[in-house]
Order: structure tokens, then sequence, then C-alpha cells
């Protein structure tokens, strides 16, 4: 198992290529069972969870090959088996998005509870109660969730809460059910935007996606196509992090300005020189400390959950006194213990974690314990005097494309190291 080493105390300066955004790629690649015909998905990250992907899609027979710029074409014509293990879904919840497919395409479906990150129940009985008011049968058996259906039919939908996976499973599901489905309180994320635009472009009908309020109009079949996943914006958010909490001056390409906008007004509260081009987004620190900045997360359009490891670590070396209100996911504070060993001064209360930040962090061994975690450690180990080792990066994998080589790309002293 590998690690991350850190030589900190370096600003990072240049320009970095933002990768296709992983919480849309997996939905996509869920949709392409959708289709009668073959799919061809571009812009993919090259990251554990799009692997564990293919091999689900692969195991149930769907016929998948990848050319070297990481273009997949799924052919979901030779699917047999209609089930998802749990050895892979255990690694990766969003597995949990062929469910809907499934059900809509074949009529049926056998899908292992969840696993995943270790940052919450995060429970399906959302994706559940949707798929029964469209005319599911379901059982939940032996760890599975056992679904079938002759055809699915329209109906209207209020979702409990604001759940992502869950109004994406729906919509998906909603494509090829007979009559309107109505999905209220919706997510609004730019993700779910993208699968909306991903199965228009195969023949669904589909308006009001990035609103609280989707209607999807069922049709008869929905044809393969071929489509560019769009960037991703939590990989972006976090390039700009490391520039600014590095006192550096760093470029981020191929991004989509529009769908940053809490993070970029949390930059300038903090006092970094933000500038916006048509594709491009620079942050500027040079010169300057951080200033402590308060974020309350929130579903999107407001502050996103997977933004605030990040503004964490800012706010260990930051000026004043900075308080993290998270909202969305219970046990999501497990790195403010990890960046306690660097020398963080954070107070744990409830969902807040209230941070005093200090002039320097000192190196120490870390160990990542989700996604954005791992980020966060590597975006402290940047800013830390000495060697930081970040263990469990397995995790950093899932979410993150080539970490090490972009980061050294700026200019930092980081590499992968057998453990």
């Amino acid at each position: 198992m590998d690690k991350l080493q850190i030589q900190g105390g370096v600003p990072l300066e240049g320009e970095v290529r933002i990768s296709g955004a992983k919480n849309a790629t997996l939905p996509i690649l869920a949709g392409a069972l959708l289709a009668d015909g073959p799919v061809v998905v571009g812009n993919v990250p090259h990251l554990k969870d799009v692997t564990t992907t293919v091999e689900l899609l692969g195991g149930m027979g769907a016929t998948v090959t990848i050319d070297e710029r990481m273009r997949i074409e799924v052919d979901p014509t030779t699917v047999r088996d209609y089930s998802a293990p749990y050895e892979l879904v255990k690694t990766m919840r969003a597995s949990i998005l062929v469910l809907g497919p499934l059900v809509a395409r074949y009529g049926r479906a056998d899908v292992s509870l969840p696993g995943g990150c270790a940052i919450g129940a995060r429970p399906v009985n959302i994706h559940v109660a949707g798929l029964q008011a469209l005319g599911a049968d379901i059982t939940i058996d032996g760890g599975y969730i056992r679904a079938r259906a002759d055809r699915l039919r329209g109906t209207r939908l209020v979702l409990d809460t604001v759940t992502v996976t869950g109004t994406e499973n729906l919509m998906m599901a909603a494509v090829l059910a007979e009559g309107e489905t109505v999905i209220e309180n919706a997510a609004r994320e730019p993700e779910v935007v993208d699968l909306a635009n991903f199965l228009t472009s195969m023949g669904a009908k589909i308006r009001g996606a990035g609103t609280d309020k989707i209607v999807v109009e069922g049709v008869e079949r929905l044809s393969g196509t071929s489509y560019e996943v769009l960037p991703d914006r939590i990989e972006s958010g976090t390039y700009l992090v490391a520039g600014a909490i590095t006192g550096g001056h760093v470029r981020i390409k191929n991004t989509r300005p529009d769908h940053l906008d809490a993070v970029l007004v949390k930059l300038q509260e903090a006092g970094a020189k933000v500038g916006v081009g048509e594709n491009w987004v620079e942050v500027d620190m040079r010169g300057r400390r951080p200033r402590a900045v308060d974020v309350r997360t929130a579903p999107y359009p407001a502050f996103p959950t997977d933004m605030q490891a990040q503004f964490a670590a800012l706010n260990t070396v930051a000026d004043g006194v900075g308080t993290i209100i998270e909202t969305i996911f219970e046990n999501r504070f497990m790195h403010m213990l990890e960046m306690r060993r660097l020398g963080a001064e954070i107070r744990l209360e409830g969902n807040t974690a209230i941070i005093h930040g200090v002039g320097h962090l000192k190196a120490a061994p870390v160990m990542a314990t989700d996604l954005r975690a791992s980020a966060s450690l590597v975006l402290a180990g940047l800013v830390a005097e000495g060697r930081t080792e970040v263990e469990r990066i397995y995790h950093i994998d899932r979410g993150y494309e080539a970490i090490e080589e972009k980061l050294s790309q700026l200019g930092a002293q980081i590499k992968r190291v057998p453990n």
C-alpha cells in the first residue's frame, strides 16, 4: 500500500488541467445501461471508483472497452446479469446508481446494500421508496435490495431530503417509465444536470434539471450516444485552496467557473486575489497569510460538503478563528483529529469545528480516513515544516487523478512511495 511523502513550505506556482468529474462520470456510466446500443463517454478521469464501476458493468455482461485517452465505450446489449455484488458495492457507495437503470431497462435488479466512505450512514430509503412509488416490487433480503417491475409508471415523487444519488437514481428510472414523473425537492448539483444532459442525448425527455423540480416524460427506448463529462468542481476547488494555503499563485484550466461560486467567495474572504476566465480560474495569495473564514455546508448552490475539509486545512494556518459547520454528513470531521497531529488548534462541538489559526504546522505521519479528508491532509502537509507522510492514500485515488503529479507540476515536493 502506497503513501505520500510531502516536504512542506513550497509556495505553489503554475497551472494545472482539471479532470472530468468523478461524481458525474459514475452516474453516467450507470446510465449507459439504459441504452439499446453502445455509449461512448469521454473526459473520464482515471480513478479507482471509475475502474470499480467498469468492473461492475463488466460483471453484468456489458461489453466495456477503454482507449488510451480514457474514453470508455459501454455496450449494454450483452448484459445478462442484473446484480451488483457486495464485493464491489462495499468499496464504492455509488454502485447503488445501477439500481434505477436495471429496474427500468430490464425489469429486475439485485443490488447489495452499500458501504463506501466512513462519513455517515447515507441511507438508501429514498431510493427504495421512490422506486416503489414508480411501481417496483422491492424486498430487502440477505443484504440485497431486490427490485422487480414490468414497466415502471410515472408518478409524483417528493423526496424527504435533498439527495444527489437519490435524485439521479430516480431520474434514470423515470426516463423509461410510462407517463410523466415529477421529482420534487430534487438535488440541483451540476452533476445531476450533466446526467440529465447525457440522458437527453440518448433521447430522454427531461426538463427542470438544475432546479428543485425535475419533470421526466417517459419514452419507449433510449439509443446509444457519445458524451463528454463536465470538469470536476471539487478537484478544481482543491487545487485553488492548494495555491492559497501555500501563499502561491495557481491557475486551473479546463474548468467551469460558474460551478465554483461558493468556493471562490470564500477564497476571496480569505484574502486571495481571484481571476476568472471562460474556462479557467486563478488564485493569487503571494505575500499574504490567509484570513480565517467561516463555512457552513449545504446542498448546491451553497458551500459543498466535499470542500469543507480543504477549507479546514486553510483555516489551520490562517490569521484568526474560523468555524466549519457540517450540515450534510455526520461523522465527517475525522480529518480534524489527524490535523491536530500536525499542530492544528481545533475544537470540535457536535457538527461544528472551531479552528484557531497557528503560525506553523509541523510535519507528522497522518492517515487518510475518507476521500476529501485525505485531500485536506495533503494540503496541510504542503505547508507543514518538515516531511509529512500521508498513509491510506487509496482514499485519494478514488477521487483525485494523479494528485502527486499535478502538485509536482506546481512545484510541490511530493512523491508516492511504497509503505
